[in-house]
């Protein structure tokens, strides 16, 4: 009986709109089920002239396989307007590269998102009656995209900003931690 089994359903990643989140998504997720490198590389299709013995068709087939499977899983997390533009995409690396294009955006672009990011982690300051926690996941939040759009930064400009972004109230918490850890090595973990 189907009651006795334990279906565990696997949730693949949807497209909202947001491509640099769902990419990192989607990408872990194929990796997981061990089909990225076809999304990413594709199959290299033997030229017309080219003799095949029968391990590398077997071999072809199974990469072919692959593929489909990985353009299955792609078509299942992207909704029906957008799998309409894509859906003539021949392998899932097509589909890969056709949303990529298409939503991740020109350097020019890119670059632009990055400077609002600066601005907006520069004038980020903790409200009052807001909590700690969601402060730093705010902090952490624009970092993180930062650091997507090219932004190197380490943990300590992280954990300066947010000391000297908190509050008037964790005054004491703030030199509390500056006198007793070496901001320089003091990491996001242990803050």
């Amino acid at each position: 009986m189907a009651s006795d089994f334990n279906f565990v359903q696997e949730a693949i990643p949807h497209f909202d709109g947001h491509y640099e989140h769902w990419s990192k998504l989607m990408e872990n997720f194929l990796r997981s089920k061990e089909y990225w490198l076809i999304t990413e590389f594709g199959i290299e299709e033997p030229t017309t002239n080219t003799v095949l013995t029968d391990a590398h068709k077997t071999e072809l087939e199974g990469r072919k396989l692959k593929d489909l499977k990985a353009k299955n899983y792609l078509f299942q997390a992207i909704n029906r307007p957008i799998l309409e533009i894509i859906l003539s995409k021949e392998t899932s690396k097509d589909i890969w590269d056709s949303m990529k294009k298409k939503y991740q955006g020109s350097t020019r672009v890119k670059h632009t998102q990055l400077q609002a990011l600066r601005r907006d982690f520069e004038t980020l300051q903790m409200k009052d009656g807001k909590s700690v926690t969601s402060y730093y996941a705010r902090t952490m939040e624009i970092s993180n995209k930062m650091q997507f759009h090219g932004e190197k930064m380490e943990d300590v400009t992280i954990v300066e900003k947010i000391l000297r972004s908190l509050t008037p109230i964790f005054d004491y918490v703030v030199c509390s931690i500056e006198e007793s850890k070496d901001i320089d090595t003091f990491s996001l973990d242990d803050l």
